[in-house]
Order: structure tokens, then sequence, then C-alpha cells
């Protein structure tokens, strides 16, 4: 039997807690200081443990940013159903584009968002992890696009459904990098230009009121 099969449940917690600490901390410090601005040491360093601790967790900065990126993809499924689950889907996205700009925990990091882009393109690995999450993001969206009315859903074609899901997406991460760029855009002023844009789409009801 191994080491790993012989952990207790008291183990197992205590094993999660210090790796979600590491997780923590390693966003913290590509948030700050860039993918490759932030060694291990650094990372190590503010999470309060030792570098050698933080190698047992995790190999290499490759590695803590492929977890990261399987631990924003639980939270962006929960941030779906936040943004399908309300009556103003307009509103619901402003939120976020808000949160996004205050930097808030409650959301993807616009900054963090950035990090794991530009790295995309120099790791095939990290590229492929983001496809995946992307695709699976896409996909319960499209989902909420094709649910019966009666089911909290807009009851779109499969065809329309897929489409305007591609292009929600494309939106949406435009808004993140809009926050990052500008910090200080007026919301409201999103919002009215989105309202239009948004009705045609069909995601609000025409006479939805605008900010």
């Amino acid at each position: 039997m191994s080491a790993l099969q012989r952990r207790t449940p008291k183990a197992e917690a205590r094993a999660e807690s210090q790796r979600e600490r590491i997780l923590d901390a390693a966003q913290k410090c590509f948030i700050e200081q860039g993918f490759q601005g932030a060694g291990m040491a650094l990372i190590a360093e503010t999470a309060g443990i030792s570098t050698g601790l933080t190698y047992r967790y995790f190999d290499s900065k490759s590695a803590i940013m492929l977890a990261i990126i399987a631990r924003e993809l639980e939270g962006k499924r929960a941030r779906i159903e936040e943004l399908c689950g309300g009556d103003d889907f307009l509103a619901a996205v402003l939120e976020k584009f808000r949160a996004w700009q205050a930097g808030s925990a409650d959301v993807m990091n616009a900054a963090l968002f950035l990090e794991m882009s530009a790295e995309a393109s120099r790791s095939p690995e990290i590229l492929e992890a983001i496809r995946k999450s992307d695709a699976l993001v896409l996909g319960e969206f499209e989902g909420w696009l094709r649910r019966d009315r009666s089911a909290g859903g807009l009851g779109m074609p499969a065809g329309d459904a897929s489409r305007r899901a591609l292009l929600m997406q494309c939106l949406i991460e435009g808004l993140v990098v809009r926050a990052a760029r500008d910090p200080d855009l007026d919301a409201d002023a999103v919002g009215r230009a989105l309202a239009p844009v948004f009705e045609q789409l069909g995601f609000t009801t025409p006479g939805t009121t605008r900010p």
C-alpha cells in the first residue's frame, strides 16, 4: 500500500488545504508579477511555506497554472448559472464587468485572464487546457440558450444557439480585457452600448430597463 493510499481523511484535508494555499499564493504572484516574473521561491514565500514543500505539490509553475485553470473552470460554471439564472441578463453581465474592474475575488481576475492567455501562446500544454476549459464553458452557455423557456432557457434552435454562444463568449472575454485595460470605464455607458446588441441577439427582452 502506498503512502498516498494510507493517508487519513484528516491528512487528505490538510494536504488539500496546503494545495489551495499554494494556488492562492501563485495566483496573487501571477497577477502582481506576471507568470514569467513569479518564480517558485516567490510563490512559496507568499504562501508562507518552503520552496521544497511547494515542489512536493507541484513540480513546476506550469503545473500550478494548469491547476488554476481547472479551478477557474468550476468558478466559470457557477458564474454562468448566475448570469443565466436571473431575469435581466444584461444587468448580470454589467455586474460582472464592474467586478472585473474592481478585481473582485468573486470573478475571474482580468489580469490573471491576460496572463493565462499570454502563457497559452508559449505553452502547448496550457493552450490545450484553456481550449478544453473554453469548450466546456461554451457548451454550458449553449445549453442555456437551447433550454426551453419554461425551464429557464431561451428556447433557441441548435444552430442559432451554437452561433450566439460563441459570439457571447467572445463578447464577454472582450469585456474582461476591456476591464483590465480601462478600470475607470463607465459601466453604465458599456450597458447602453450593449443593450441594443443584446436585444437583437435575443439575450434580453425589448424594453428591458437600460442603464
